[in-house]
């Protein structure tokens, strides 16, 4: 009776303790792995709804561009057809690059990259250097959230993110009655803001030139 009690009466023993303490600090590990995972991702949808509202901006500012076969301040500019109609005849098909003195945003889709430009290459065309680093910039110039009002971002640039530029002349329609690749941009705006290999968004848009070929 009296050793029946004692053994009622005794606590763990350390074989019991030690297992206790790993099974309780592996289920605690795992915890705290999910819910690091969960605070990580819950930004997620934050940045990639930003990284959208980026893309149709830009998209919509060089959509919103001219494709003249003249610069658009050219005097024949409304009537020509080709490069050689143009008062000042550009010096290749596709005059790539801005006129001297041109701003944002650009008279012609042309202008929203640089003069070598090669078709189809993704550039950093809304960004300009800080001195340190390309920022990109919204139309007025500001860098990207640097005059928004109110909450966490307010006059405060974003960062982490940016944003190309890509012109390529593309056949659009069905054959017979196809609008060449001389008449045709499709343009692709491809905004990251992340690291990984998800944290992209990439928006494809279209511009052709319409008749009589200009403005």
């Amino acid at each position: 009776m009296c050793n029946s009690a004692r053994r009622r009466q005794r606590g763990l023993t350390l074989i019991e303790l030690i297992m206790f303490m790993v099974i309780v600090g592996a289920a605690a590990a795992g915890l705290l792995q999910i819910m690091n995972m969960a605070n990580t991702n819950s930004t997620d949808p934050i940045r990639r709804k930003q990284a959208l509202l980026i893309a149709e901006a830009y998209m919509e500012e060089v959509q919103q561009a001219q494709m003249s076969v003249c610069d658009p301040a050219d005097a024949n500019a409304a009537t020509a057809l080709r490069f050689a109609d143009c008062a000042a005849a550009a010096t290749t098909e596709n005059n790539w690059g801005p006129e001297a003195g041109n701003v944002r945003p650009f008279d012609n889709i042309n202008d929203y990259v640089p003069a070598n430009y090669v078709a189809g290459t993704a550039v950093r065309a809304f960004a300009v250097n800080d001195g340190t680093n390309l920022v990109d910039r919204d139309v007025a110039g500001n860098a990207l959230g640097a005059n928004a009002v109110g909450g966490l971002l307010a006059n405060s640039p974003m960062s982490g993110i940016t944003t190309t530029l890509a012109l390529t002349p593309v056949a659009l329609g069905p054959a017979g009655s196809q609008v060449p690749a001389a008449d045709a941009l499709q343009i692709t705006i491809t905004v990251t803001y992340g690291g990984g290999t998800n944290d992209v968004v990439t928006l494809q848009g279209y511009r052709s030139r319409y008749e009589p070929r200009s403005l």
